[in-house]
């Protein structure tokens, strides 16, 4: 397979692997395709980390495919694409980029369909596609621009420049940059701490950012409380209480003495 997926206890691991730079061919948009459906169906899911093999992430699509595409295939890869990183975005749980070497075109896409980005000091960045004669497909133009600005974004784009690790940490195109080898570490870490919460409140607090940031600010707030009501009123609220209480007693109880 080009897309393995691996579990560690409530955590996906899904690492793209079609040597040496993990392209995204048709088969490897289908292999993706599959797995992702494998964590939607996947119970007691909290977590999901992206990984690449062979020193990268992905260096996006298949130049040489894509220039063999006749017009009447164009619709079909343009919708496969697009879907999959929406999948990826959709996933109900916390979503981990960790990434190395190239992550370009539509592999940059993937990791800005991701909630939370981490990178090695190698990595590259790139959405090299308007110099090509084309644009992102696969989400760059709408998700690059409300995670880093549209100005920053439109010279991205625009130039198809390369961006260091440095960089994309400065503008916020990732949020950690990390010594290769605390790579795997710092993912599961961070993994480690969503999966430690409660999973109804992570998915609803991701729904109403993620829906809430496309909205007006009074149609988010409507979600958010629509979203906070059902919480409010569950049973699973009542063991969180139960834990985030005993420790203030225990140290108002000691305060006291």
């Amino acid at each position: 397979m080009t897309v393995r997926v691996t579990y560690e206890d409530a955590v996906a691991w899904v690492c793209l692997d079609r040597p040496p730079l993990n392209l995204f061919d048709t088969s490897q948009q289908l292999a993706a395709e599959l797995a992702l459906r494998e964590l939607e169906a996947r119970e007691g899911l909290r977590a999901v980390v992206f990984t690449g093999a062979h020193g990268h992430f992905s260096a996006g699509g298949d130049v040489k495919e894509m220039g063999t595409l006749a017009p009447g295939e164009a619709a079909g890869y343009a919708e496969r694409i697009s879907r999959l990183t929406r999948q990826v975005a959709a996933l109900p749980v916390p979503v981990i980029a960790a990434m190395e070497g190239f992550v370009l075109g539509g592999g940059c896409e993937l990791a800005l369909a991701a909630d939370v980005r981490v990178c090695a000091p190698t990595a590259r960045f790139a959405l090299p596609e308007t110099p090509l004669g084309l644009i992102p497909g696969a989400g760059g133009t709408q998700r690059l621009p409300r995670l880093i600005g549209l100005s920053r974004a439109k010279d991205i784009i625009f130039s198809g420049r390369m961006v260091h690790a440095d960089e994309a940490a400065r503008i916020g195109l990732v949020d950690a940059v990390v010594p290769e080898e605390d790579l795997t570490g710092t993912a599961r870490a961070w993994s480690l701490r969503y999966t430690a919460g409660p999973a109804a409140a992570l998915a609803a607090a991701k729904q109403a950012m993620d829906a809430g940031m496309a909205a007006p600010l009074e149609e988010g707030l409507d979600l958010e409380r629509a979203l906070f009501e059902p919480l409010l009123a569950a049973g699973e609220r009542t063991e969180h209480f139960r834990r985030f209480q005993a420790p203030r007693v225990e140290a108002a109880a000691s305060a006291a003495h």
